[in-house]
């Protein structure tokens, strides 16, 4: 080769090297993340961010997301898991209870799905086994059906004797007519002898319906499901509570923190933080089956006493005692 002709080609090599290095830095993997209810849970999701950027990942520095959000509308799952799939992203995060999970593991047995499912994953068909799930889900697991008829004791504990309790349900949510929390609620209502009025809600239009229904009925409380429809509405639900004064009680910790009177549950935001750190370890080589199902095992009480001296309750010291936080 003449040394001209190599001369060329050294400066066509050195011109296309800076495209290369472009090009490998727009490469970032995707993180594909499927919700069930709103794009309203912020705080969530920076939880999710924290976690992930722990393991080295910042979202549009080196890692990109891509957001499918369901509006509270589950059969909308599928088609949006489909799609993820379709863009051939790096990992898919399914959140909003074990519908999203079930709908990513339909779409795809391949791309890694991490979770956070809110009753057992095992039996749920999600994973194997808790310690070595197998297969390519994993994720974060917050048992709250099993606090039902505990949620049922804390509230009557509350309200005068006899008083009747509605139980806000939506019947569009997976496995809702044997769910373990409708089973719970059965259950505490056959000990007791007090029934309880089931009210179904599915949309925002029918938590109106419902709320005034259990006014009309003259309930005395309100417990409400863990199902993440709610959850996405849980501003909406706090204000018509407060505005119908009924003391209610809560799953989650956030309902609380927006004004609801209280809350005994698992924290959601732990879970979706455990997430974000597993999918940092996912993205940096680990295989979600080799990961163990992270567990929110610490149980909170988390109380407003704000709230209920707005509802003019006298709020017994036993309740006090045994609140994680009281919130004033």
């Amino acid at each position: 080769m003449k040394w001209r002709d190599f001369l060329v080609l050294v400066g066509i090599a050195a011109a296309a090297w800076p495209c290369a290095g472009r090009a490998q830095q727009s490469a970032m993997p995707v993180i594909g993340f499927l919700n069930s209810a709103s794009h309203s849970e912020s705080k969530f999701m920076a939880a999710f961010h924290k976690g992930l950027n722990e393991g080295g990942y910042v979202e549009g520095v080196n890692v990109a997301i891509e957001y499918r959000w369901a509006e509270g509308k589950y059969d909308r799952l599928p088609a949006l898991a489909n799609d993820l799939v379709q863009r051939q992203v790096a990992l898919i995060v399914s959140t909003g209870g074990t519908q999203s999970a079930r709908a990513a593991k339909a779409a795809t047995s391949t791309i890694p799905i991490l979770f956070i499912s809110g009753g057992d994953p095992v039996s749920a068909g999600l994973v194997g086994s808790i310690n070595r799930p197998g297969g390519n889900a994993t994720g974060a697991s917050v048992l709250s059906g099993v606090l039902m008829a505990k949620r049922l004791e804390l509230l009557r504990g509350l309200l005068p004797k006899g008083a009747v309790i509605a139980a806000l349900h939506n019947p569009t949510a997976l496995g809702a007519a044997t769910s373990l929390e409708t089973k719970e609620m059965q259950a505490a209502t056959r000990t007791t002898g007090q029934p309880v009025i089931v009210l179904e809600a599915s949309s925002d239009a029918g938590l109106d319906a419902a709320l005034n229904a259990a006014v009309q009925q003259q309930a005395g409380g309100l417990i409400v499901g863990s199902d993440p429809f709610f959850t996405s509405r849980r501003d909406l639900l706090v204000e018509a509570a407060a505005r119908h004064s009924l003391p209610a009680m809560y799953p989650w910790p956030e309902y609380v923190e927006a004004g609801g009177l209280m809350s005994y549950g698992p924290s959601i935001t732990d879970a979706y933080h455990k997430v974000g750190i597993y999918a940092g370890r996912i993205l940096s080589g680990a295989k979600p089956g080799d990961l163990p199902v992270e567990a929110s095992s610490r149980v909170e009480l988390i109380f407003n006493l704000k709230t209920a001296r707005a509802l003019r309750l006298n709020v017994p010291r036993i309740i006090l005692a045994r609140a994680d936080e009281i919130i004033d």
